[in-house]
C-alpha cells in the first residue's frame, strides 16, 4: 500500500486580492449556503480566481506559515510524501490534492487539518463531506481524515511551547 499525507489549511485571502471581488464571492457563497445548491458559474469563477491568485510571503503570510509547517512535517515523515491543500481561498483545494495523489498511484491518503480545536464548521463538516464525496469517487483508495485531534495531545503541545518560550525568551 502506498501512502501519502495531505495537510489541510484554512487558506487566506491574499492582501492584494481586489476587495470588491472578495465581497462578491462572499455574497454569492452566503446566498448559496442560505438556499442550498451548487456553486453558480460566477461563484466558481471567482473561487478559481482567488485560489490561483499569485502569492508571496508578503501578500499571503498564512500560506507561507503553512508551507513552513509542512517543511517540518515532511522532515519527520521521511519517505512518506506530504502535499498541502486548502479548504478555501487558496489552491490546491482538497479535491485537487487528492486527485493528484490518486493519479500518482497512491492507495492510502491520510488527511489532517491544521485546525486543531473542535467546533469549527470547516474541520467538523466541510472537510469530512469533501472526503466522503472523494471516497465514493475513489473506492479503491483508502481515505482517512485524522480528525478530531486528541485534545490532551494538543494541550501537551501548547504546554511544551509555553514552557520553551517562557524559558528562552
Amino acid at each position: 500500500m502506498s501512502r501519502a499525507v495531505i495537510l489541510i489549511g484554512h487558506g487566506g485571502v491574499p492582501k492584494d486580492y481586489p476587495r470588491d471581488r472578495l465581497t462578491r464571492l462572499r455574497s454569492l457563497e452566503s446566498r448559496r449556503m442560505a438556499v442550498g445548491g451548487p456553486l453558480s458559474e460566477e461563484e466558481r469563477a471567482l473561487d478559481t480566481e482567488i485560489r490561483s491568485w499569485p502569492r508571496t510571503p508578503e501578500t499571503d503570510p498564512y500560506q507561507a506559515g503553512l508551507e513552513g509547517l509542512a517543511e517540518r512535517v515532511r522532515a519527520l515523515l521521511g519517505p512518506t510524501p506530504l502535499k498541502l491543500a486548502y479548504n478555501e481561498f487558496c489552491g490546491p483545494g482538497i479535491e485537487e490534492a487528492v486527485e493528484d495523489l490518486v493519479d500518482s498511484g497512491f492507495t492510502e491518503i491520510l488527511l489532517m487539518s491544521s485546525m486543531f480545536t473542535p467546533g469549527g464548521s470547516h474541520s467538523e463538516i466541510e472537510i469530512p463531506e469533501t472526503v466522503a464525496t472523494l471516497q465514493v469517487r475513489h473506492p479503491q483508495v483508502r481515505l482517512r481524515y485524522l480528525w478530531p485531534y486528541d485534545l490532551d495531545l494538543v494541550a501537551g503541545l501548547i504546554l511544551d511551547h509555553v514552557l520553551l518560550v517562557g524559558i528562552t525568551r
